[in-house]
């Protein structure tokens, strides 16, 4: 395909950009994050906005834009990141779902430039920890570690599974490899995504036991993630920075808070622990406060979910057709998911700021969408949208364009 032909130069060429972190402070770029929050509810989060526990959040709400972000039919992790980062349909960028004609999804199947790699092209420098569908790790301008769906000892086929660095198999974790030994020294031997849902077997009979060791092995899982984003953004720092997180949607799945009323009720496990999800955006405000001790008043902060998740509907289980409720956690309990046929009704979330960024600004219905997020970032990097993207630069979202928008040297000189 076009794009692996891209990849192999760009593996070359990159050692050309070499010189370019000399010569920063002569020629500044924009300094872009982008946080991914899997499965970002905004029903969840609004009352705890409310009560003021998602002090970070809510400093990054009234200092910007922020509204609903439209998904797609169906949608789940690594088909809406891929669209994210290539601003390309599912079926055009080569990424569908977990499985793609029954093999997990991975960068070789990548058919269409992702954001990260136009941006290395264009000499910005990229750094990426834990975005789904990002394994094998490719080459960038900077470094890359893989996230969702890596492949590991024990979890060969990489779907929903937790290794740790050292257990990877299959493909690289890290790019440039040489990165691991000092991940592991400075890091530890961290875990590359959440952790996988415990069977009805595993809970039957010892909910309560279960689902707190599970609760305690997130939050070890989540601590070690912050340490690894905040070592990475203290001693690699890059123009453009783009972390993930998926606790947040792992939990939702089968802790979301449901009533007796709902789809799937069990006593024995909905009664335990009510505050399980609501908690891990507690727990995501403190990991965004520690990423936003890495920006300045002139760093632009983008933190976008995928899609939303809502609790189980009957009528949407009886379609033919419809993806089994068990499809995202094998045989864990699921009591709320994300692909339902209509996409707006689980909307992600979307909050921008930054130096030129309006302020306290809520967009109402869907003037954005998933497409949006790449174009978007690449004027601001300056840097002309490819043709094959499908989506708009968010010029809604600006106060005046003209004043901050950056012209590479690469852009300029063609």
């Amino acid at each position: 395909m076009r794009f692996r032909g891209i990849v192999a130069a760009l593996s070359v060429s990159l050692l050309c950009f070499l010189p370019f972190r000399l010569l920063a402070k002569n020629n500044p770029r924009p300094h872009v994050i982008v946080v991914g929050v899997n499965g970002m509810e905004w029903d969840i989060i609004r009352p705890l906005l409310l009560r003021g526990e998602l002090p970070n959040l809510a400093k990054l709400i009234q200092g910007g834009v922020y509204g609903k972000l439209r998904t797609l039919s169906a949608p789940n992790c690594p088909k809406i990141y891929t669209t994210i980062a290539t601003s390309t349909p599912p079926e055009e960028n080569g990424i569908t779902g977990f499985l793609v004609h029954g093999i997990t999804a991975n960068t070789s199947m990548l058919r269409e430039e992702p954001i990260w790699s136009i941006l290395s092209k264009n000499r910005v420098t990229v750094g990426m920890a834990n975005v789904p569908a990002t394994f094998p790790a490719m080459p960038v301008n900077g470094y890359m570690v893989s996230g969702m769906l890596t492949r590991g000892k024990g979890c060969e086929n990489g779907l929903l599974c937790s290794p740790k660095l050292s257990e990877v198999e299959g493909g690289d974790a890290v790019y440039p490899k040489s990165m691991v030994a000092e991940l592991e020294a400075r890091v530890g031997d961290f875990w590359i995504d959440c952790s996988r849902m415990p069977t009805a077997d595993d809970l039957r009979g010892k909910e309560s036991k279960v689902i707190n060791e599970w609760l305690a092995q997130v939050t070890r899982i989540r601590n070690q993630q912050l340490k690894l984003f905040d070592y990475l953004l203290t001693y690699h720092p890059t123009d453009f920075v783009m972390l993930a997180q998926s606790c947040e949607d792992r939990v939702g799945h089968w802790l979301y808070p449901i009533q007796p009323y709902n789809v799937g009720y069990n006593a024995s496990i909905h009664s335990v622990r009510l505050d399980a999800f609501p908690n891990q955006y507690r727990a995501f405000d403190q990991v965004l406060g520690k990423i936003l001790e890495h920006a300045d008043a002139n760093t632009y902060i983008f933190v976008i979910s995928d899609h939303g998740i809502k609790p189980l509907r009957e009528f949407e289980q009886e379609q033919p057709g419809h993806p089994s409720v068990h499809d995202h956690g094998g045989t864990t309990p699921i009591i709320a998911h994300h692909d339902f046929e209509d996409g707006d009704d689980v909307p992600g979330a979307f909050i921008a700021v930054g130096p030129n960024i309006k302020k306290n600004v809520r967009l109402m219905g869907f003037p954005i969408s998933v497409f949006d997020i790449a174009p978007t970032i690449l004027h601001i990097y300056g840097i002309e949208v490819p043709g094959q993207m499908r989506g708009r630069v968010l010029m809604n979202i600006f106060q005046d364009t003209a004043k901050r928008r950056y012209v590479s040297k690469a852009t300029s000189a063609k």
